[in-house]
């Protein structure tokens, strides 16, 4: 899960680092497996000869996967964005690191996440930026109420982020850019958008090679924010140190073509139907483990021209494992 902005543990990592960015941004602007059917029909008569069939294609086998956080256990991931703008002959590039530790406990039917960064760094090309903002995300937990089946409910005292911001600027000194960005209501909404760009519709069901999933997101690049539909294609299964995990395929879309499918232009309406940005690209890759749950990585690269000026984002997270609480 992330808290930055913009990208893949877990799932804060966008917000995250546009935290890390706002301080200079004025400066940039720049499941078990089920057997596959083959039914064979065959007719026999004393007095015709057999019939011909020719064989069905064999269907894809369904992969289940479950919610199932681990338990007394702590997440630790490494995640990095990197942010760049070609204006003229230049490029410029900012990129953000930072180390998540996310920890899961049963709550009212449902779980409570927790996620901290310990530590979390800034720089612009090739320089260090020295900022406020790692101070300030290393003196909160993030709380988020999720139900049994992985849907994203609520953030649990949003508020600690902006008592964060105090502590760490005293009142009429704070950034402004950055106490909008800590607000309670904002802060909610782009956790809910990024958890659900992750992992909205994939758990407590069968997925099928080939099959797909739409959700809507934003991403804010220079000035603007760049708006466009995720595409998630299911394409099997993988080993990785952390077991076998679904593969997706992640690519974008910037329309809803007339014959979409039902599913894609519900996701658009659901969103608010949000004006596409044009020719926006992306691609990219997930991996979520099957049974316990872990996101085992995460890579997307958005490509999108803003004001004249080409924007990429690229932002991956991984899983290193996990540890043991301490008692």
């Amino acid at each position: 899960m992330n808290r930055w902005a913009p990208g893949q543990g877990a799932w804060w990592k966008r917000s995250r680092a546009r935290a890390l960015s706002a301080s200079v941004r004025e400066r940039m602007r720049p499941g078990p497996l089920t057997s596959s059917l083959i039914l064979s029909l065959t007719a026999a008569c004393s007095h015709r000869a057999p019939l011909s069939v020719a064989p069905s294609e064999p269907r894809p086998a369904a992969v289940r996967l479950d919610f199932q956080p681990p338990v007394d256990r702590v997440l630790m991931e490494t995640q990095r964005s990197v942010r760049s703008v070609e204006r003229g002959s230049q490029i410029l590039r900012e990129e953000v690191e930072l180390r998540t530790q996310t920890r899961f406990t049963p709550s009212e039917g449902g779980w409570l996440l927790a996620q901290d960064v310990p530590s979390s760094r800034l720089t612009r090309d090739g320089q260090q930026v020295p900022t406020d903002v790692a101070d300030v995300l290393a003196r909160f937990t993030l709380r988020a109420w999720l139900a049994a089946d992985g849907t994203f409910v609520k953030l649990v005292a949003p508020e600690a982020a902006q008592e964060a911001l105090r502590q760490v600027a005293p009142e009429g000194t704070e950034d402004g850019v950055l106490e909008r960005f800590f607000e309670p209501e904002a802060l909610e909404a782009r956790a809910r958008r990024e958890w659900e760009v992750k992992f909205s519709g994939l758990f407590q069901r069968n997925l099928v090679e080939g099959q797909q999933s739409w959700v809507v997101d934003l991403v804010p690049l220079g000035d603007s924010q760049v708006a466009y539909v995720l595409e998630r294609t299911v394409q099997g299964t993988r080993d990785t140190p952390l077991g076998s995990a679904v593969v997706l395929g992640l690519r974008c879309l910037d329309t809803v073509p007339e014959d979409a499918p039902d599913a894609l232009s519900e996701a658009w309406v659901m969103a608010g139907r949000p004006e596409l940005t044009p020719g926006v690209s992306c691609e990219g890759e997930q991996l979520v483990a099957r049974g316990r749950f872990m996101p085992v990585s995460r890579q997307i690269t958005v490509r999108a021209t803003v004001a004249g000026e080409a924007w990429t984002l690229m932002t991956e997270s991984r899983t290193e494992g996990l540890q043991e609480e301490a008692r």
